[in-house]
């Protein structure tokens, strides 16, 4: 019996072994195909699909064909495959098929605004929509020709903000949140501790829903060439069957994916349409020429923490490793500028700060601009004050300059399950952080008194980074979102617009000529298949960033651990 259990075990492990090298092989000979440049043909109509998300960093890819025609393009894919598909003359039109798009509104004019452009090349670009909602239909507005099917539905009818609050589930449970915040706006702490919207959170939120629905009426008033008034009766009106869609103008054709591509092989006078996907057209061979400039295209995505010994980049923003990043730009000597583009709603003071530090050394050292995405609020915003030029869409979530203390009691929770605890504390403020009592009124002064200094030095090193005063920022602080176009007003930003104003920016500061190329290279880069497989030491963390999505992308462990928060007051999403 002894021996088999040996043997078994031995067999177990020899074949587990022998599976991992046959694994590696294969993963290593499809790298090597999917290495391979595709050749485009003559006359190709690109396929280009926009499906779930559009991430900013490169997600982990598993280089079989099975698999890796599920990764989502990243915004910056996206932008170049217009860019490049615009100047080839071998690419004839695009088909474009957005379905279940979350992203946010700024992303969303990032993409839109790649249509309108490529539509410069006098190319044509027809939209093709499945189960289509504001999102999809706000981008397929901006090509020549919208199809739909027959029996499909159009989901416009305006939009919506849902504020979650929970404290009456956690006076359920026995638990009791504190929050201190500095600013009248920095209410990310609502959520725990009030049953419903303060008016300084009803009055922010109304400017962007105001803003969002504004500009989604000019977008279709402009695509489908109606007035604003008239956009607006209509989508009261909404949702619409396909046939009502089609009479009120709404789309130009019903049909399915290979009427689409009908339409398309009729304006190309083809005989056959030459399809190419846009994951394959990413991997055709450029065309040489000219010199080729290398540009860091940095991104900082998620919430910001100091990180666990460990952990990846999937979990956010960590300290550590975010820069090491910024570390292997400043010493690569081919990087002649750098793009660093935040999508974050914050998190971690001392996080948070440590970045600034290593962002400004780097900046010191290679010509730097800021490009926001879908927001860099509060720790977010603090990252891109580093002196240089910002750079937002319209629909940017920005600013809220303040910062929050989060801390929950679990005393009741406790009594409720009938565990007890017994403190014995040395020192006044031993206690401040226990998780068995609410604070006091000495504790919470002792508290708001820091809160207070890392506001000030908030507020402070935004007026350094912009070239203001102190009292010039700290009424535009309190905590408060703004949008881009207001922050633009404001002073808060430089600029509005997307990647194409960061990379004229860049070659500006870079003093790069207007006839040499530029590549933007992606930091940090592609993972691995085995980076994901082997890659696994922090599982806890894992699991926050799968509640945070569930929850529309609220820091849940930032909030749970507690401490001093550069956080975005809420999480947003317009619906």
């Amino acid at each position: 019996m002894k021996n088999f259990l040996i043997g078994l075990i031995v067999g177990i492990l020899v074949s587990g072994l022998t599976l991992l090298i046959i694994g590696f092989a294969i993963v290593k000979l499809a790298g090597s195909f999917g290495d391979k440049p595709v050749t485009v043909a003559d006359g190709s109509t690109l396929i280009l699909k926009l499906e779930g998300g559009l991430p900013e960093k490169t997600p982990a890819e598993i280089p079989l064909p099975m698999f890796e025609a599920q990764t989502p393009m990243t915004v910056h894919e996206m932008w170049e495959t217009f860019r490049r598909a615009a100047a080839d003359p071998k690419v004839k039109g695009i088909i474009f098929e957005p379905r279940g798009a979350g992203i946010g509104w700024a992303k969303m004019q990032e993409v839109r605004d790649d249509i309108l452009q490529f539509k410069k090349s006098g190319k044509p670009i027809i939209a093709y929509l499945r189960e289509p909602g504001a999102r999809e239909y706000y981008l397929a507005s901006a090509t020549d020709r919208i199809i739909i099917s027959p029996e499909d539905s159009l989901d416009l009818k305006g939009m919506r903000v849902e504020g979650i609050f929970i404290k009456n589930t956690l006076d359920k449970l026995g638990i009791k949140a504190d929050v201190i915040h500095a600013g009248k706006y920095k209410d990310a702490g609502d959520l725990l501790t009030q049953t419903s919207m303060s008016p300084e959170t009803k009055e922010v939120l109304d400017q962007i829903l105001d803003q969002y629905y504004g500009n989604l009426i000019d977008a279709i008033a402009q695509g489908r060439k109606k007035q604003s008034d008239a956009v607006r009766a209509l989508i009261d009106n909404g949702p619409f069957m396909a046939k009502d869609a089609l009479a009120n103008g709404l789309v130009d054709a019903f049909g399915y994916e290979e009427q689409a591509g009908d339409d398309m092989k009729n304006r190309l006078k083809q005989s056959e349409l030459k399809k190419i996907s846009g994951k394959a057209y990413l991997k055709s061979a450029v065309a040489p020429g000219g010199v080729t400039k290398r540009i860091a295209l940095i991104v900082g995505d998620g919430a910001i923490s100091r990180g666990r010994s460990g952990s990846s980049d999937d979990q956010g923003i960590t300290a550590s490793s975010f820069i090491k990043l910024l570390k292997q730009v400043e010493d690569d000597s081919s990087i002649k500028g750098v793009i660093l583009r935040v999508d974050s709603p914050g998190g971690e003071v001392t996080a948070s700060d440590e970045i600034l530090h290593a962002e400004r050394n780097l900046s010191r050292k290679k010509p730097m601009v800021i490009s926001m995405s879908d927001l860099a609020a509060s720790g977010g915003y603090y990252m891109a004050i580093t002196g240089d030029p910002i750079i937002a869409y319209p629909n940017t979530l920005t600013g809220s300059i303040g910062v929050i203390y989060a801390r929950m009691s679990l005393h009741g929770l406790y009594d409720k399950i009938g565990v007890n605890k017994q403190l014995l504390t040395r020192g006044r403020y031993a206690d401040l952080d226990s998780d068995y009592s609410p604070l006091n009124d000495d504790q919470r002064r002792k508290l708001a008194g820091q809160i207070d200094a890392f506001y000030r030095s908030f507020v402070g090193k935004v007026a350094e980074g912009r070239k203001k005063t102190f009292e010039q920022i700290e009424p535009l602080a309190q905590g408060r979102v703004w949008l881009g176009a207001q922050a633009k007003l404001n002073g808060l930003v430089d600029e509005l617009g997307g990647f194409d104003r960061a990379v004229e920016l860049i070659r500006k500061k870079a003093n790069i000529a207007a006839s040499d190329k530029i590549t933007l290279v992606p930091y940090p880069a592609k993972r691995s298949v085995f980076d994901q497989i082997f890659n696994r030491s922090d599982e806890s963390a894992a699991i926050e960033l799968k509640i945070e999505k569930a929850l529309d992308d609220l820091p849940v462990s930032a909030l749970s651990r507690g401490g001093f928060l550069k956080l975005m007051p809420y999480s947003i999403s317009v619906k």
